[in-house]
């Protein structure tokens, strides 16, 4: 049976309802993955987590890889329990941080050398290497080994860092052992679609479980991405599922949906929820601002998370301006609420057979409040 199913396509964009199925349980798509990065969502317990509507979650190989190292997440119980999340997991490779950590890396085209942020020591990641780690640690969706660049690199730049992607990708694909993960390639290559053409190409070739789109919401803007994404998406195969990472706004988010883009991840909400900025349906809110101090509202009014049914915009502004960790974290809270309730209705919308309509009076609303 495949891993991945088509529920149902709409019929006035490229968007589709979808089921995947994975060795823990299935995820509905179009689905929005909270990032766990060193093995837990920011100041959000798994079970809180669960209740905003979550069915899958990111956590960093790189990372997990510094500390607490691979073998004590295995001496542990592997990832899941190291997690305390009974559902899908997913990894990234640690290509992500070839892009974000660049001072401190070496790349060539057998892999990634890594000055850890930590304490200096050097970290060595090879597509072999990275895909081994994944193995151990026991994820649900894995991701190859790929290499972003920033936007506005050299062509030069731009083009090897495909072409490494693609190599990388032969070797992570060699290498997967474990047949209870489903493996994704990422297609690279910038806002340039003859290049990104050539990636789709080149992966597809190799049959993985789910194609990922790479090295966007890295300064090209939202249109420039969205082009990219729909040429991408239109590319990849129909019975497979294309993962967006990194993004992004609820704006990026809908116009993606509408690319054909099923899974996403972003940081957006809980690093959002930890400054104050809160996600809602009016626009964002400013828990930090004077006007916040007496107001007895909820952050959203008819929101049913935790936050919102029990604190005012007041308290938690006094959370803020006193440092109490409470305010933060019923802000991250609030906004993962707000992203997942966005994922539920574009899931209804499709299955409805209304999210044309919908999307484009949300991507106006979104643009307007959020980009």
């Amino acid at each position: 049976m495949s891993s991945f199913e088509v529920l149902r396509p709409d019929s006035g964009t490229a968007a589709r309802r979808g089921l995947l199925r994975t060795t823990h349980g299935d995820v509905a798509t179009p689905a929005f993955c909270p990032v766990g990065t060193v093995g837990a969502v920011k100041g959000v317990t798994p079970r809180e987590l669960k209740e905003t509507g979550a069915d899958i979650i990111l956590a960093n190989t790189y990372h997990l890889l510094l500390r607490p190292g691979v073998k004590t997440v295995e001496e542990l119980g592997g990832l899941h329990k190291f997690m305390s999340w009974e559902g899908p997991i997913l990894t990234d490779s640690g290509g992500y941080q070839v892009f974000s950590l660049g001072s401190l890396t070496k790349i060539d085209d057998d892999g990634v050398e890594f000055s850890s942020h930590v304490d200096g020591a050097k970290v060595y990641l090879s597509a072999e290497i990275a895909t081994r780690i994944q193995n151990q640690l026991g994820g649900d969706v894995i991701m190859c080994l790929d290499e972003c660049v920033c936007f506005g690199c050299e062509e030069a730049q731009l083009r090897r860092a495909a072409d490494r992607t693609i190599c990388w990708a032969r070797q992570c694909r060699q290498a997967h052992t474990n047949s209870q993960q489903l493996l994704f390639g990422v297609v690279q290559g910038g806002i340039d679609l003859p290049l990104r053409t050539q990636c789709v190409s080149e992966l597809v070739k190799l049959d993985f479980d789910g194609y990922a789109i790479g090295g966007l919401s890295v300064g090209e803007g939202h249109e420039a991405m969205i082009k990219t994404v729909s040429h991408t998406a239109t590319l990849l195969p129909e019975d497979k599922p294309r993962y967006l990472m990194g993004v992004g706004t609820p704006a990026d988010i809908v116009a993606a949906v509408m690319a054909g883009v099923d899974i996403f991840d972003c940081v957006l909400p809980t690093r959002n929820g930890r400054n104050a900025f809160a996600f809602t349906e009016n626009g964002p809110i400013r828990l930090r601002n004077n006007a916040r101090a007496n107001d007895p509202k909820p952050v959203e009014g008819g929101c049913d998370c935790y936050c919102c049914k029990n604190f005012s915009r007041g308290t938690i502004r006094h959370f803020f301006n006193v440092s109490e960790m409470l305010g933060p974290v019923l802000l991250s809270l609030h906004n993962l609420r707000f992203y997942q309730r966005l994922m539920a209705q574009i899931r209804q919308a499709i299955e409805k057979g209304e999210f044309a309509d919908w999307a484009g009076e949300r991507l106006g609303k979104y643009k307007a409040l959020y980009q």
